[in-house]
Parts: C-alpha cells; sequence; structure tokens
C-alpha cells in the first residue's frame, strides 16, 4: 500500500519546514510532487499537523516477565505508539532481570510483531547486586548491545571498570543511572526546603554529581563508553560537559518531566510526583534547559515506570519510585515547544538517541505525525498504558499522536 501525507510540515534539527507532501511506500518515506497523485496511493489529510522522522525513548520499563499486572510488552508496545516513539531501549528490571540469553530470547519473541523497534538493555551484574558480572560477551551474541543496572546505579567501582573493559570488545555502551547509594540513602526526595518543611528525608545534588565524576574518572582510565541516564543536577551536568569537550566518549539524557516540575510540586504529597531522579529546585531545571540547549544533554526520555494503583495509593514515604510518562509524552513535548522549539526538542529524540545508539539512520523508515493543537481527556480509557500513576490523570491535555510508521509498518492512532 502506497500512503500519500498531504501538505505535512517536517520538522528537522534546525526548522519547520513548509507544508509538503510526503510517500510512504511501504519500505520508506520520500518527498513526493503534490501536483502528480497516482491511482493507487491512499490520501491522508495532514493539513495542520507536524512530523518528522520516529521518535526513540531510551528509557522505558515493562513490567513483563514477571509483573505483568504492571505493563507487558504489547501494553508497553501501545504506550509507546501513544507517545510517538517507534524505537525504545527496554530497562533490565523486570522478574526475572534480562541477564541471560533466555530472556532476551523472550523479549525478541514477544515483540518481533509490534510497531516499535525494541533495543535490549541487559544487566551487567546478575540480580543487580553489584557482584558478579552477567555474560556479557555471551549475550552480545544474541544480539545485545547495550548494557546497565537499569533502575539500580551501578555504584561498584570495580564492576564499572570491567563492564566498560569488557564492552570494548563489541563497541557496546555502558548505561547508568549514576548516584551514590550511601549519600542517598533513605531519601524521598530532593534535599532542599520543601524536603524540611514536609519532614521528608532528602536526596542531595551531591549524590549524583559524585557518582558522575568518580564514573567519568574511571572512563578515563578504561576507555569505551558511558552513557549517563536521567541526569538532573548541575553538578553532574558540568562534570559531563567538561568530559565532553575533552573528547571522552560520554552521552546523557534527561527526564523530559524534569523540566515540567519542580521539588515545589511534591508539598501537596502525590506520589504520582515520586520519581527517581527526584524532582529538582527551579535553578537546576533552568540548567537542564541550557544544557539541552548547548548539546551536553544529547536525548530526552520518558522514563516510563509504571506502577499498579495499590502501589502509589499508600503514604508518600512508603510508595514506589516512578511516573508512566508515555502517555503523556506530546502534551509535554507541545508545552516545552513553547520554550526551546520543536526542532530542539526533535532533534533529542532523533538524531540525540540514535547517536547513543550508534546509528546512522540513512534510510528514512520511520515517521510520527502528530497535531499540536488537538485536546483530548487523558483518562483510564484513553490511557494505552496498564499504569494510571501519572500526575496528570483526569485532565484535558493539548498534543496528540495521529500516524506513525516505522521500518514497514504503519498505524494511525485514532478515537
Amino acid at each position: 500500500m502506497t500512503v500519500r501525507f498531504q501538505s505535512l510540515k517536517i520538522i528537522t534539527e534546525k526548522e519547520i519546514l513548509p507544508a509538503a507532501d510526503y510517500i510512504f511506500d511501504g519500505k520508506t518515506i520520500q518527498p513526493a510532487n503534490p501536483d502528480t497523485i497516482a491511482e493507487n496511493e491512499t490520501l491522508v489529510d495532514c493539513k495542520g499537523l507536524l512530523g518528522s522522522r520516529g521518535w526513540t525513548d531510551l528509557r522505558c520499563l515493562s513490567g513483563e516477565p514477571g509483573q505483568e499486572y504492571r505493563e507487558t510488552l504489547e501494553s508497553l508496545s501501545k504506550a509507546l505508539c501513544q507517545g510517538g516513539m517507534t524505537e525504545a531501549v527496554l530497562l533490565p528490571n523486570s522478574n526475572p532481570p534480562i541477564q541471560s540469553k533466555s530472556e532476551v530470547a523472550y523479549i525478541k519473541n514477544h515483540t518481533q510483531f509490534l510497531l516499535p523497534t525494541f533495543h535490549i538493555q541487559a544487566a551487567v551484574t546478575k540480580n543487580f547486586e553489584g557482584e558478579e558480572l552477567t555474560e556479557m560477551l555471551d549475550l552480545n551474541h544474541y544480539g545485545v548491545k547495550l548494557f546497565g543496572e537499569g533502575l539500580v546505579s551501578l555504584a561498584h567501582s570495580d564492576r564499572m571498570m570491567k563492564a566498560l573493559q569488557y564492552l570494548q570488545k563489541f563497541d557496546g555502551v555502558l548505561f547508568d543511572q549514576s548516584q551514590d547509594p550511601m549519600l542517598a540513602l533513605f531519601g524521598q526526595m530532593h534535599e532542599g526546603i520543601p524536603s524540611t518543611m514536609l519532614g521528608l528525608k532528602g536526596i542531595p545534588d551531591l549524590a549524583e554529581a559524585v557518582a558522575v565524576q568518580k564514573n567519568l574518572e574511571i572512563l578515563r582510565y578504561t576507555g569505551g563508553r558511558l552513557h549517563f541516564q536521567a541526569v538532573s543536577t548541575l553538578g553532574a551536568l558540568a562534570h559531563i560537559r567538561q568530559a565532553k569537550k575533552e573528547g571522552l566518549a560520554v552521552t546523557a539524557d534527561m527526564s523530559i518531566y524534569q523540566l515540567l516540575f519542580t521539588e515545589e510540586d511534591l508539598l501537596g504529597f502525590d506520589t504520582n510526583l515520586k520519581v527517581m531522579p527526584p524532582f529538582r529546585g527551579k535553578k537546576q531545571q533552568e540548567g537542564l534547559m541550557e544544557a539541552l540547549v548547548d548539546g551536553t544533554i544529547d536525548a530526552l526520555v520518558s522514563n516510563h515506570i509504571p506502577h499498579e494503583l495499590d502501589a502509589k495509593n499508600m503514604e508518600f514515604d512508603l510508595a514506589p519510585f516512578g511516573m508512566a510518562g508515555l502517555p503523556t509524552f506530546i502534551p509535554a513535548v507541545v508545552t516545552l515547544a513553547e520554550k526551546l522549539g520543536y526542532p530542539l526538542l526533535v532533534e533529542k529524540l532523533t538524531n540525540g538517541p540514535q547517536t547513543v545508539l550508534g546509528n546512522k539512520g540513512e534510510n528514512w523508515d520511520s515517521l510520527t505525525v502528530f497535531d499540536p493543537s488537538e485536546e483530548w481527556l487523558f483518562d483510564e480509557k484513553s490511557n494505552a498504558s496498564l499504569a494510571n500513576n501519572n500526575p496528570y490523570i483526569n485532565q484535558t491535555l493539548k498534543g496528540k499522536i495521529k500516524y506513525l510508521i516505522n521500518k514497514g509498518k504503519m498505524e494511525g492512532i485514532n478515537e
């Protein structure tokens, strides 16, 4: 089937192009002559719509295998589509963890027919205990190039060093959400005036900055490729910025919702706003925006961590960390575009994450099309994820995905 997207404005990393026609021939997307329409073409009116190459999410979690009540691979696929993603990196923190060829084979078998392309991040240490290394070389034979502890920081310095050394044998990438576990021990939110007012144990900026600095020193010693996930502090940004100037093979991402909320928003004890890393102050938020602009941050992520209803329906200090960020990802992009512009945001969802993955993307075979002005009610019925742990639940939002294409697969997202 040949599909013609008529009057579609394409966003590049530099600009929004004038409205034009684009043809999807079943494999790739190409610019088309608006005056020559073939009989067998399916016409799609895209007036008022924006599009770009398909988006990539470097950080999302599925409960499957083992915790399907949180999120299945199929429901995660639907949530990714709702968020505009055509590719995603799957965190290894399932039960059992993704740490052997059995789990890798399971994931591949259950995702091969889904629209998004899944990249597997396998665990570095068995059961995330920070001790015995997984069979990284063996896992690479099954196509795994990304390794990390996912929701857990790889705090053991020797394991960090050995992982970086092993991964160089096949140009692998080590992902890490760096945080010193002892400095963050028992922490519930960012350490500041609001945490003191609420009587909650705070997590200082230092916990992240010290861990990032230490891991960069290890990278200088070993070589290899290191990607920092969900960066949230000024200290960490300064270390990463300097490392890039020195030419180290380091990249970084940040959670998109860090640009929408601050520590002040937790004064109402909403457990849906309890995330890791925690929401920081206004100063850190401004620093993150600057880091997006100057290239210190390479990618934006959903940091989609689904939870069942009962998990968040309890006292703040007992509730788990995490937000189901994918269903409301597009409204977040639309909101931030007013300040940052679509070209910058799209660059952090296309070229940025693809560079982290080591892909050049020569063929244009993916497409994300959205309506930036359409309003819709985000509730349990419209939510594509199984999880409702999102602060926007039961609110009217602006911005909605309309069409997705990825490697020959196409989906129209409609009511």
